[in-house]
């Protein structure tokens, strides 16, 4: 116990920016992720594969290599980011992926009549899809979009591995100086269990207040 009381202040900023890189990927990935879901239900068959090929490349690629390659290839060629950056540009991309594929699911539980009745009224493909579909479809599958944000929150502590000094960074550094492995990443575990409980909490408050009554 004392390896953590004696350095809070390292696994608090830690903490602080795990939860910064959870935040800001959460919204890119969630922007990413609607965008992409259009694009998987788009009328025009191009905008569809594009949709497609970004799911199957970025589900069917390691988070950590992507990350490596980010960091450590993209400079080779004169492209560099600062290290938090990266992390939450790769993380977004990654997630996003799955994400798409969670609000895609939520749009094919809205009924083809809703469409058909946003296209008789004459709404264009993305008036209707702003203001009908997507509207329904993700309220359909808040949880599903929650466990995928806990996700999220866990795979952050991968972005250790290119040097973000995030909350499994700093519990390395401490028990490096202590070496009281157990204590630390106990402490650690726990902090990123609380962390998803909220998120858990959170998305399931929501899920009940936003529930479409059919």
């Amino acid at each position: 116990m004392e390896a953590l009381t004696a350095h809070l202040s390292e696994l608090g900023h830690g903490l602080v920016t795990t939860v910064e890189l959870t935040v800001v990927t959460t919204v890119g990935a969630m922007l990413l992720g609607i965008v992409v879901a259009t694009l998987r239900i788009a009328p025009v068959p191009l905008l569809r594969a594009i949709g497609t090929a970004y799911v199957e490349v970025f589900q069917n690629l390691p988070l950590l290599a992507l990350l490596v390659l980010f960091v450590f290839a993209l400079p080779t060629i004169g492209i560099t980011f600062p290290l938090f950056t990266s992390a939450a540009i790769v993380i977004a991309v990654y997630e996003g992926a799955y994400l798409a594929e969670a609000i895609r699911a939520g749009i094919n539980t809205v009924g083809v009549g809703q469409a058909e009745a946003a296209r008789a009224i004459g709404l264009t493909f993305g008036q209707s899809l702003r203001h009908v579909i997507l509207p329904q479809g993700l309220r359909a599958v808040i949880q599903p979009i929650g466990n995928i944000c806990i996700a999220l929150l866990m795979n952050t502590s991968l972005a250790a591995a290119v040097g973000v000094v995030e909350l499994t960074q700093a519990a390395n550094t401490v028990n490096l100086v202590e070496a009281q492995p157990i204590a630390v990443f106990t402490g650690a575990g726990l902090a990123y269990m609380l962390l998803a409980l909220i998120i858990g909490q959170v998305t399931g408050l929501l899920e009940r207040r936003l529930a479409i009554v059919r």
